[in-house]
Formats: C-alpha cells, structure tokens, sequence
C-alpha cells in the first residue's frame, strides 16, 4: 500500500475541493494520512467548523489527522509516507518551505519526509502568489523532491496576483512526482 500524507493549510475556500481530493486517493487505493496546520485544525469559518473538516477527512481516510507537531516529527525517522501533497499549500506555508521553517506540523510534516528525498506535492492556494509569494514558488520549483499541481490565476480581472491549483489534477501530479518527474504543463490556462 502506497501512504500518502495530505496536509490541509487555511486556505479554507478551497477545503471543499480538497476533501473531494482526499476521497478521489482513498478511492483509487491510496492510503491517505491526513495532516492539518493548526489555523486548518481549529478555525471555524464562512467555509465550514474546523471539528466538521476533522470529522469528514477522518471518516474518509480511516486514519487520526496529525495536528501537532508531536504527531509529525515522526513521519522522518518511520519512513511514514511514500509522498506527502500539501494541499491547498498557501503564501505563509510556502514561505516557511522556502526558508526552512519548520513551526507548524504541515511544515514539520515536509521537513521530516525531505529527509527520506521523498516527493512533496504543493497544490497552491494564495491570494498574494504573483507578488509576494512568487519568489517562494520560485525557489521550491528549483529544488529536489518538491513538485506542483498545475496552477492558474483563478480570477485574473478581480484578484490580479492570485493562483490556486488545480486540484483536479492532484491524483495525476502524485502519479508523476512518485516517479521524479514534475507533471506539465505546470501553468494552465
């Protein structure tokens, strides 16, 4: 069985179509381990109560959503996962994957499976990518074992610097990164 750690951050309008995610691996065999930051575990908002995404994600999955970064540190040393996809990924987690900040468990999370030159899937979701945060998507895209759900502007005249993924295209994205190849075209329009 093929273990897949599915780390949720609070992009939380885009947690519906994550979760769609999460049911399209487990249906396809994967065995996924779900994973949220803490502002993804605890926040109630317009999109939903953080206790219901938990409930959901874990009747889905079978497994206990890792929310501490207690509970991540192992994914390293136990060779946990055979990919990890952070999925929606936002500026701030992005940011901290860049610089090697490892303060959150889905950071943790990332930091700990690198370790084992294990794919990490980023599936963006940020409304400031194409200011900010587009010197973060530039870094990760050159390095080692970090791979991306192709991404468009999702609403270019309203919100003229945000990027979200698409996250139809996650099953796909994980197929070719846990072969070490980055799924084109990585920009979509």
């Amino acid at each position: 069985m093929i273990n897949i750690g599915f780390a949720l951050c609070g992009s939380f309008c885009t947690f519906k179509s994550a979760v769609e995610q999460i049911k399209c691996l487990t249906e396809l065999g994967y065995n996924v381990i779900p994973i949220m930051s803490f502002n993804a575990a605890n926040i109630d908002t317009r999109f939903g109560k953080a206790a219901e995404h938990k409930s959901k994600i874990k009747e889905i999955t079978g497994n206990d959503i890792i929310a501490t970064i207690e509970d991540a540190e192992p994914i390293g040393p136990k060779k946990m996962l055979d990919a990890l996809i952070i999925e929606p990924c936002t500026g701030n987690t992005l940011a901290k994957l860049a610089c090697g900040v490892a303060d959150t468990p889905v950071t943790l999370a990332a930091k700990a499976h690198l370790r084992n030159e294990r794919p990490v899937i980023v599936a963006i979701s940020s409304n400031d990518a194409l200011s900010a945060a587009a010197v973060n998507i530039g870094k990760l895209i050159n390095r080692t074992n970090y791979y991306f759900v192709p991404y468009r502007q999702d609403d270019p005249m309203n919100k003229t610097r945000s990027i979200v993924a698409d996250f139809r295209k996650t099953a796909q994205t994980l197929e070719f990164a846990l072969k070490n190849q980055q799924i084109q075209p990585i920009i979509t329009g």
